[in-house]
């Protein structure tokens, strides 16, 4: 199978190709450079990476034709929840306008791939019922411009199926994490800072945003598992949810972190006053997943938290 990955540098583009990688595919992917980062240099004998900006399109073009993919996973876009606050142009730029423009290379291109659109379960904002799943009929209220702009990507590429006809699976991610996750994001954030203070680079306290969000978290590499399940068993322009289906809180995500360090730690908390608009909970139902697919997630939420934070004791040295 010949596949390429758009945003294959990011976090879950790198633990996509080495999922893919591991099951004998041809790999390309697509990167704003054509230079693989520190982490992901072990890929570079692995997938082809072609740098394009999507809002290219004759260079998305170009790159469609060159490597002819059977499979199309589109995961690039604007991931920063907390960034699209400040900079909401970049975020729909990216997220919508980006994803249009490479709908429009593929279907001028001639090369009919089956197409994997990457979402998010923040589409959906807060649950129809009091702490309730949400599952893929339930009402979009997107809390944030990143969650916006994904919804408007997601329908966009429902859209397509129908006119011009593209064959595109959509998945609607709840929250990953797992190693070489950005800081950007809490429970890396908070790993970070753990293996900072155990080796003195900071003082024994660590800054947070608010604690109090109830968040469905699943190990990336579980994740990343399901993307090719969904090409293979999917329907075209059917939504499916990729989630754990319990929800933990934020607070409790960082106690986990913390009984796993070995120095006493104090928590600051500074709530960022643009975040009081962004969605409370989260829970997936993803029974239209399985069903489909057989697919669940395997790696336990204490190995995921151990596997990150000796991740970030091994950048701290």
């Amino acid at each position: 199978m010949k596949i390429l990955i758009t945003g294959i540098t990011g976090f879950v583009g790198g633990h996509l190709a080495e999922r893919l990688s591991g099951l004998g595919h041809a790999l390309a992917g697509v990167g704003r450079s054509a230079a693989w980062p520190a982490r992901l240099r072990h890929l570079a004998g692995t997938a082809e990476l072609h740098e394009a900006d999507l809002l290219d399109g004759p260079r998305v073009e170009a790159v469609l034709k060159q490597v002819r993919p059977d499979w199309l996973f589109h995961l690039a876009g604007y991931a920063n929840t907390g960034g699209s606050f400040r900079e909401p142009g970049a975020c729909w730029r990216d997220n919508l306008d980006a994803t249009r423009s490479l709908y429009d290379a593929v279907a001028r291109s001639g090369v009919r791939p089956r197409v994997l659109y990457v979402s998010t379960g923040l589409v959906y904002g807060e649950p129809d019922g009091p702490a309730g799943p949400c599952d893929e009929r339930t009402t979009l209220k997107p809390a944030s411009p990143y969650a916006a702009s994904k919804a408007a990507a997601d329908i966009l590429s429902y859209q397509y199926t129908r006119s011009p006809g593209l064959d595109i699976v959509r998945v609607r991610l709840f929250n990953q994490i797992g190693p070489r996750q950005s800081p950007d994001y809490a429970v890396a954030n908070f790993a970070r800072q753990v293996a900072a203070i155990e080796t003195r680079k900071q003082e024994p306290v660590m800054e947070t945003g608010d604690l109090s969000a109830h968040r469905d978290v699943t190990d990336v590499r579980d994740m990343v598992a399901a993307f090719p399940l969904l090409l293979e068993k999917g329907k075209t322009g059917e939504a499916y949810n990729a989630g754990r289906g319990e929800t933990y809180r934020i607070q409790d995500l960082l106690d986990r972190l913390l009984a796993l360090s070995t120095v006493k730690i104090e928590v600051r908390q500074k709530v960022e006053p643009g975040r009081t608009a962004d969605t409370t909970i989260t829970r997936a139902d993803t029974a239209k997943l399985r069903a489909a697919t057989g697919w669940s997630p395997r790696i336990a939420l204490d190995q995921t938290l151990a596997d990150i934070l000796a991740d970030w004791r091994q950048q701290a040295g």
